[in-house]
């Protein structure tokens, strides 16, 4: 029996009734990672390892929580304890963690099975999946076109059916984007959410674990298990869970959905446009009411983000200096020149481009009027947004300005064209809000994904939200055809 595009509830099915073992259904997925290799999706494959869980699973018949025997892959910043964890970087190519991330080991507590490490932009500094030191993701849906970035490799492994859900991190967009491009569900919570402990580092006060899966229900039952409190991670929200597979399927009748006023969509494709109007008329047919309020700083998120996110990337990756760990360049003179080569050697062009703008904005004589000045910004934006809240229940945007695109179409000569795909997404990262990209149509045979973003700690609201248009509709059901693969 195929496990390909089944999603974590049809397979929790299928193991309780016993049609295949956590055996088989592991076994499944390596199959399915080895038959779509070209689209590059995995650094690293744990087939010893989750062959062996997933016997001792099956020894355990008493065994039968939502996760238990479920296959998952892992994006390649997640520290794994014993498996290589590489943030798609030559400087960390041949780093072996001696521990796992709070939020991994949450999940493999529960029973999951981690099959692989996924592939994603360098150091998640990318909206492509292009800047990758092990090569270029291809999306499952056009060989040839960029999944989305950074979390490309857990989005395309999803969309290809390999396996169900996987992990995934956002600092700007970083899930959303790369759901949106694949056809799938992503989900970035509320900041602090879920604990950053053992997540390699981009820039700490916007970095945020989440899921990527097939629909919102599957979302709500990655999201059970890894939220909550950790006291390694100082950044952890110490609040309660609620259940977030329970407080789906309420009605919707009289929910109030914001639409920012300064997104001007008449910019957009005009397909892209259509597809908006569409969702907002299935949403009133639900009963959803729409109002239109205003963000007045939000046209300020790109510069504001692009200040903060490489000041913080230039301080957190000044570890990496070729002593302790990480690749070491050969043939060096002394300590400074150590430095230099490993760093020139271990750091692609982008992630170099990222550290010299941050560096520069914390520099002396510059930090006031940078790196200050954009958190003064991001204060505004944040305010915006709490404005907004107390008149809708949630905004709703497109998640990105257009659909994938073809390799080395973008951001070749001007890397700024690139970072505006992020247009509709940086704003939630600046404000710690939670927001999620749901799949609502197509474009050029290509996936288009819809924004619904919460309000504080309302990932519940949200995920109802998103899972009462998914019952409603069956764009969450297309399916690639993999044929090039």
């Amino acid at each position: 029996m195929s496990i390909q595009f089944k999603s974590i509830v049809d397979l929790r099915a299928m193991l309780d009734e016993g049609s295949i073992s956590a055996s088989e259904l592991t076994q499944e997925s390596l199959k399915l990672a080895k038959k779509y290799k070209e689209l590059n999706c995995f650094v690293t494959m744990n087939e010893e390892l989750s062959a062996k869980k997933a016997n001792a699973i099956d020894l355990n018949e008493k065994d039968s929580s939502w996760l238990s025997g479920i296959p998952l892959a892992q994006k390649d910043l997640f520290c794994t304890e014993g498996l290589r964890t590489t943030c798609s970087s030559k400087i960390l190519s041949n780093f072996i963690p001696p521990y796992t991330a709070t939020a991994v080991k949450k999940l493999e507590d529960a029973g999951s099975i981690t099959v692989g490490k996924t592939n994603m932009d360098e150091f998640a500094m990318g909206s492509s999946n292009e800047t990758s030191f092990f090569g270029n993701v291809h999306n499952p849906w056009k060989k040839g076109y960029v999944p989305g970035g950074s979390s490309g490799g857990s989005a395309a492994a999803v969309a290809a059916g390999i396996v169900p859900a996987a992990t995934g991190t956002d600092t700007g967009g970083s899930i959303r984007q790369p759901a949106a491009h694949c056809g799938i569900t992503g989900l970035k919570p509320t900041y602090g959410r879920i604990s950053r402990w053992g997540m390699i580092a981009f820039a700490s006060s916007l970095d945020q674990a989440g899921p990527l899966a097939r629909t919102a229900e599957d979302c709500a039952i990655l999201l059970n298990t890894m939220s909550g409190h950790d006291s390694k991670d100082t950044t952890s929200l110490n609040s309660d869970v609620p259940d977030f597979l329970e407080n789906i399927n309420q009605p919707i009748d009289g929910l109030k959905i914001g639409i920012i006023k300064e997104f001007n969509l008449g910019d957009l494709d005009s397909q892209v446009q259509a597809l908006f109007e569409e969702s907002k008329k299935a949403y009133e047919a639900l009963g959803a009411q729409f109002i239109e309020i205003s963000l007045p700083n939000i046209s300020a998120s790109v510069p504001t983000y692009y200040s903060i996110a490489p000041a913080e990337c230039s301080s957190n990756l000044s570890r990496f200096d070729g002593v302790r760990f990480g690749h070491r360049a050969e043939n060096t003179n002394d300590l400074n020149d150590l430095y230099i080569k490993s760093r020139s050697e271990g750091f692609g062009d982008e992630v170099k481009r990222r550290i010299l703008i941050g560096t520069y904005a914390l520099s002396a004589g510059y930090y006031d009027a940078y790196y200050k000045k954009a958190q003064q910004v991001r204060r505004l934006i944040k305010n915006d947004f709490d404005h907004a809240f107390q008149s809708v229940d949630v905004l709703m945007t497109p998640t990105s300005p257009n659909t994938a695109f073809k390799f080395g179409s973008k951001g070749a000569q001007n890397p700024v064209e690139l970072y505006l795909e992020d247009l509709f997404t940086i704003s939630s990262n600046l404000a710690g809000l939670p927001a999620i990209s749901i799949p609502h149509g197509q474009v050029n045979s290509l996936p288009a994904g819809l924004q619904l973003i919460g309000n504080f700690l309302r990932e519940d609201q949200l995920l109802n939200t998103a899972h009462i248009f998914q019952k409603n509709s069956d764009h969450h059901q297309a399916r690639p055809n993999l044929g090039d693969f």
